[in-house]
């Protein structure tokens, strides 16, 4: 009998979403990268602060409108009190190794841009239709690939995967307020998928899409009400 060890396939990385909504996030570095890296924490609710000497006119016309705190001088390591999440985006290399030493000493997740070996967490390439999400990693070995996936992703999931999750996500909402027990749901769902409501929505077939809805939910679930659910 074989007695060796079982092993598991190592992974560098936990995949993990993170809910940045409220919690404060900071940025070393106003440059180009440091601008996209803001404008996705503000995407997902972040409080962004932006520390650099310097800011591009996008950072600047955010802190007008009120929208990050930018302080336009030198990073000190106080700046990672009370900070939830650091991301270093500056072309000054003994600075990011000073932002990443820091970020180690006080526990904070930290990120330095193209520099997988001072992170802790590696942010993905990432492919958005309204509230899904799908992210590639490659662990860092190789940015331009996981871009090449993107993009192939971004083609293969279009709009109508955002709609579908929409409607879904409405669907049962309402079946939550009428008292259904949630592993009722599951069953109903997949007659949803199975009945073809993607290619429905793909094509805007919208009698189809009702008649598929009464036919697995009942009349009272049409799609122009539920799309307008809050």
């Amino acid at each position: 009998m074989n007695h060796e060890p079982r092993t598991m396939n190592q992974m560098r990385y936990y995949p993990a979403y993170l809910d940045v909504k409220g919690r404060r996030c900071l940025v070393v570095g106003g440059g180009r990268v440091g601008t996209r890296k803001v404008g996705t924490l503000l995407q997902c609710g972040a409080e962004v602060t932006v520390i650099s000497r310097q800011a591009t006119p996008e950072l600047a016309q955010m802190a007008e409108q009120g929208l990050i705190d930018l302080q336009l001088r030198d990073f000190r390591s106080s700046d990672l009190d009370r900070t939830f999440l650091v991301i270093g985006a500056t072309d000054d290399q003994a600075l990011n190794r000073m932002v990443h030493r820091e970020a180690e000493a006080a526990q904070r997740l930290c990120n330095i841009a193209d520099q997988p070996d001072l992170c802790n967490f590696v942010l993905p390439s990432i492919v958005n239709q309204g509230h899904l999400t799908i992210a590639i990693s490659t662990a860092g070995k190789s940015p331009a690939f996981a871009k090449f996936l993107r993009r192939q992703l971004q083609d293969r999931f279009g709009p109508a995967y955002g709609v579908m999750l929409d409607l879904m996500g409405a669907v049962r909402q309402r079946l939550l307020a009428q008292a259904h027990a949630p592993e009722q749901h599951k069953p109903l769902f997949e007659k949803l998928i199975q009945g073809g409501l993607l290619e429905l929505i793909e094509s805007d077939d919208r009698q189809g899409i009702d008649a598929l809805l009464e036919s697995v939910l009942g009349p009272d679930f049409k799609y122009e009400t539920l799309m307008q659910s809050p």
